[in-house]
């Protein structure tokens, strides 16, 4: 096949298996397109043999790790944590929107961090709906926050993004290594959002709402808090003695799925729904297909736009390049084609597209498939998301808290003399 070709092939593979993940045509899963696309290009020499292998192996455990923490965070979800979530919310809101927003950023950050943002979109949006309606709060900044958090507070550890995993293993950093540099860049990234959201939405938060108490508040869920906090202490463990983190997240998974299926709380079959084994098979084969596209030219030509050097201005124009990128191509694939030309830089080059893939998304509908998960929950609710108020509120957040992103994680570098 000719380079011309499959160049041509393999971009158009992307673009078609990106358009079908965004628009789900006929309800389909995104792996419908994907996994065929994925096989064409190799059928064809598009990509080769090998290096469909070696991208199937790279991605192998970083798969693993991904089903065993979706099935924990919907675990979670049976065992009421989420709900036990909002009705906390509603009570220590007081009936104030601007308190409730904080409870918002604050829950949603630390369920990002820890459950992944999959776990924000998909769960704790619907509880924030329902806990918008039952003060009569406006719903709008307090789901906002849910998408906006569920991009960036995911910039803190290795499990609260695909994204975050992929990084990790191209860093070169363990697990507590990476949360230490990435912690004020998450802290900072999550202030900036605050403060604009207060701003953004003042009407919305000075509308006054009504404070709620129910008959009986469901309480917090010891055991599944215990067996998320075991299973953070085993990412750490598993990260000092150079184990897979997957093995960890499995552990935790196991728990609570022994413990559910004994009380009857769930059933394999929901078990195994959890896992979104087609979700898994879309980032694989989404994975080849990048690789194709990437060994048939676009390395070339973004190794040229690619900044070099460790001083700010170079961490300042990688994120820059990761989020435009993220937001043209969608920032899983960014991520997957960014890392191999900065992971020769050294980690803080590859946790600079880390701050721009995560934050980056923020504005546009098209920058992550969570931020399209979260509109099509939005709409479930009866809920329109205008792509003029979207896009203005991303304009305020992302540029800002991009830049100041860097220049933390730029400091933390120092700081620990990476």
């Amino acid at each position: 096949m000719s380079t011309s070709f499959a160049e041509a092939l393999s971009v158009g593979l992307l673009v078609v298996v990106l358009v079908c993940a965004v628009v789900r045509p006929f309800g389909w899963p995104e792996a419908v397109v994907a996994v065929p696309a994925a096989a064409l290009v190799v059928g064809t020499g598009a990509i080769s043999l090998d290096h469909a292998a070696e991208e199937t192996a790279r991605l192998g455990p970083v798969i693993g790790f991904l089903a065993a923490v979706l099935v924990l965070a919907q675990l979670c979800d049976d065992e009421g944590l989420f709900h036990a979530c909002g009705a906390w919310m509603a009570r220590t809101s007081a009936g104030r929107p601007g308190r409730l927003l904080v409870q918002v950023f604050a829950a949603a950050s630390v369920i990002t961090a820890v459950l992944s943002l999959d776990a924000t979109v998909v769960l704790l949006t619907p509880v924030v709906f329902a806990t918008a309606a039952r003060l009569g709060a406006r719903p709008k900044p307090h789901v906002y926050a849910c998408t906006h958090l569920s991009n960036t507070a995911s910039l803190l550890l290795p499990v609260s993004n695909l994204t975050n995993l992929l990084a990790l293993a191209a860093s070169g950093l363990s697990f507590t290594r990476f949360a230490a540099l990435m912690v004020l860049p998450w802290l900072v990234a999550i202030g900036v959002e605050y403060a604009v959201f207060r701003r953004f939405f003042a009407a919305d938060l000075d509308a006054g709402a009504t404070a709620e108490r129910t008959a009986v508040e469901p309480e917090m869920p010891l055991f599944v808090l215990l067996t998320i906090a075991g299973t953070l202490a085993g990412f750490v463990l598993t990260s000092v003695v150079g184990i897979d983190p997957a093995w960890a997240a499995l552990a935790g998974a196991l728990v609570l799925g022994v413990r559910a299926l004994a009380r009857r709380r769930t059933t394999p079959r929901a078990v195994l729904r959890a896992a979104s084994v087609p979700f898994l098979a879309f980032v694989l084969a989404l994975g080849v297909v990048v690789r194709a596209v990437v060994d048939n030219g676009l390395a070339d030509a973004l190794g040229d736009l690619v900044p070099t050097g460790h001083g700010l201005a170079a961490l300042l124009g990688i994120a820059a390049l990761a989020a435009v990128l993220a937001n043209v191509i969608n920032n899983l694939p960014a991520t997957l084609v960014l890392l191999p030309l900065t992971a020769p830089a050294g980690p803080g080059a590859v946790l600079a597209v880390l701050l721009g893939v995560n934050i980056g998304p923020n504005l546009t509908y098209a920058g992550s498939l969570a931020t399209l998960l979260w509109r099509r929950i939005v709409h479930a609710h009866d809920t329109e998301v205008g792509l003029g108020e979207f896009t203005r509120l991303g304009l305020l957040t992302v540029p800002a808290s991009l830049v100041l992103a860097v220049v933390a994680l730029w400091g933390s570098l120092h700081a620990f003399g990476v």
